[in-house]
C-alpha cells in the first residue's frame, strides 16, 4: 500500500506536526509518551471513503485540534466538490496527479507538490491521473 520511503515521510510530517505541542506540554509530559506520539499505519484503522480511503495519523482530539491525515483517491475522482472551511489547510502530494482548485482557478501538481488553502476560500483536490492519488492533509480544527 505505502512504500517505506513514503512511510518515513509520513512519520517525519507527524513529528513536525506535533513538535510544537510537545514544547507547549513540558509540564504535561506524562500525557505524551512513545506509544501515543508514534502512529504507524494500521490497516485495521483505515477508513473507507466512496472514492478511496483515509487514515488519521493525528486526529483532532490528540492535541489541540491539529491533525494529520492521509487521503487516497481513485483515478479520475475527487473526495469533495468545491467547498470551503473556516480553517486553513495544507496538502502535500505523495503520489499521483492532483488538480488543485482554488477560488475558480486550477493547476496540476504531482508528487512533492504542496497546496495551501487559506480560510474561507473555495477549494478542491481531484485525482486527474490514471493511478491512485495519495496526499497528506494538515489542518487545525477549532476547539469544541
Amino acid at each position: 500500500m505505502i512504500t517505506k520511503k513514503i512511510f518515513l515521510l509520513l512519520i517525519f510530517f507527524a513529528v513536525v506536526h506535533v513538535s510544537e505541542s510537545w514544547a507547549q506540554a513540558k509540564n504535561d509530559s506524562a500525557i505524551y509518551n512513545i506509544s501515543n506520539c508514534v502512529n504507524i499505519l494500521d490497516a485495521d484503522k483505515i477508513v473507507k471513503t466512496s472514492v478511496g480511503y483515509q487514515y488519521w495519523f493525528v486526529d483532532k482530539d490528540f492535541i489541540d485540534g491539529r491533525t494529520l491525515k492521509l487521503s487516497v483517491v481513485a483515478p479520475n475522482s475527487a473526495t469533495h466538490e468545491p467547498h470551503s472551511h473556516q480553517e486553513d489547510e495544507f496538502f502535500f502530494v505523495l503520489e499521483g496527479t492532483a488538480e488543485f482548485f482554488l477560488n475558480g482557478e486550477t493547476t496540476v501538481g504531482t508528487a512533492y507538490s504542496s497546496f495551501y488553502c487559506p480560510p474561507n476560500v473555495i477549494l478542491r483536490i481531484k485525482n486527474v491521473g490514471e493511478t491512485e492519488l495519495k496526499y497528506l492533509v494538515i489542518k487545525k480544527y477549532p476547539r469544541e
